[in-house]
């Protein structure tokens, strides 16, 4: 949802890519609900797998709860931030639309940010 709200808001010449440590085979069907009620068209969008060469070309790295997985390999790199984000995975509807704004609030913050 954050990939899909920043470059829906984004200024010229930024972009975000989505990606994780064990991405899911699709896009969870809500999220593409909840982003589409906001203006959104995530129905294309796929899963992806982190690679090296992002997190390397990355200004900044936002993790969506990292901390809660027995494992997070970029949480031992700088340019890191830990937003704890609940995974929608098994939530309801209602659930899905509190954590999409919630993540739409901050990446309006984190766009504010950037451009200052």
């Amino acid at each position: 949802m954050a990939e899909a709200i920043f470059n829906k808001l984004k200024p010229t010449g930024f972009l975000a890519i989505s990606a994780g440590t064990r991405p899911a085979e699709e896009v969870n069907p809500l999220v593409v609900q909840a982003l589409s009620e906001i203006g959104i068209d995530a129905g294309r969008s796929r899963p992806k797998p982190i690679t090296q060469d992002m997190v390397v070309e990355a200004e900044r790295i936002i993790t969506m709860g990292c901390e809660a997985e027995e494992f997070c390999p970029v949480k031992f790199l700088p340019k890191v931030e830990d937003w704890k984000i609940e995974d929608p995975k098994g939530r309801s509807l209602e659930e899905v639309r509190s954590i999409r704004d919630n993540i739409r609030q901050r990446v309006e913050v984190l766009l504010e940010e950037l451009r200052g």
